[in-house]
């Protein structure tokens, strides 16, 4: 026989799922409001150009030195390991093919976005919410100045423009990493290499990779903006905002690359 006085009870268990359930969709309708605001702010005349070229070169300049190490390290990596599967079915001149194509359509747009995720998002969160935290913020709205097109539209704009040159930047330096890695157990020179490499990638490949990288920029500091911009006030606001907008951001970045591959497998 069970004692059900001794059994644990779950308390307000339903309550809390329907209020989870709640505040997941509050999220994203206030996100899609954030996101129509942004769109409204743009083509609205007075854009802040020199705020934009200041964010441009904070978050792409800055990121050159994170990215080129990844993407050395990936093209590197992943030579290395793909190079004994190939070897067993004697298709070891595949290599260079294989290694580009899965570099250029999908790891090295990926893996880029997940660092600029981790630097810009939180980067941006953190920057935002600490201006929320100590009225800065306020502070613009008194003076005159309209803060959301000068902190946040200026923001969105240089992470959408910066990411995809950062993604061709990571998707060259990957491409050298993976011709030092053939090098390291073969001699093959470098013009062959390349040769191999451009002879298999085509424009199908290169076109979706490429557009996808747009999304993923905007998405990064569309999240990020939103979450420093909404922070809650107090010290403890700051390190949320930030985590969050990592979090939030790298969750989005694999959706839209879920969405895309399905789009794009449609046009191949």
């Amino acid at each position: 026989m069970i004692n059900k006085s001794n059994t644990f009870k779950f308390p307000h268990t339903k309550e809390r799922l329907l209020n989870s359930i709640g505040n997941f969709f509050n999220e994203i309708a206030n996100l899609t409001g954030f996101a129509g605001r942004f769109f409204k702010e743009l083509f609205k005349p007075g854009f802040e150009f020199n705020e934009f070229l200041k964010q441009s070169y904070l978050i792409g300049c800055k990121s050159i030195a994170l990215v080129g190490i990844t993407g050395f390290i990936m093209g590197l990596v992943l030579t290395i390991q793909s190079r004994p599967t190939l070897v067993q079915f004697g298709a070891e001149s595949w290599l260079p093919a294989m290694v580009s194509v899965s570099i250029i359509r999908e790891i090295g747009p990926v893996i880029t976005a997940l660092i600029c995720a981790g630097k810009v998002g939180s980067g941006i969160g953190a920057e935002l919410a600490s201006m929320k935290v100590t009225e800065q913020i306020d502070a613009m709205e008194v003076t005159g100045m309209n803060p959301f097109r000068y902190l946040v539209v200026t923001r969105i704009m240089a992470a959408t423009l910066m990411l995809p040159l950062l993604v061709i930047l990571s998707d060259v330096i990957a491409l050298y990493g993976s011709f030092i890695g053939v090098n390291l157990q073969g001699d093959v020179s470098f013009h062959l290499f390349f040769t191999q490499v451009i002879e298999k990638i085509s424009f199908m490949d290169l076109l979706p990779a490429f557009f996808k990288t747009f999304f993923f920029g905007f998405a990064i500091g569309l999240i990020g903006c939103y979450k420093g911009y909404n922070s809650d006030k107090g010290t403890e606001g700051v390190g949320k905002s930030a985590n969050s907008a990592v979090v939030y951001a790298s969750l989005l970045v694999f959706i839209i690359d879920m969405m895309a591959v399905q789009i794009t497998s449609l046009f191949i």
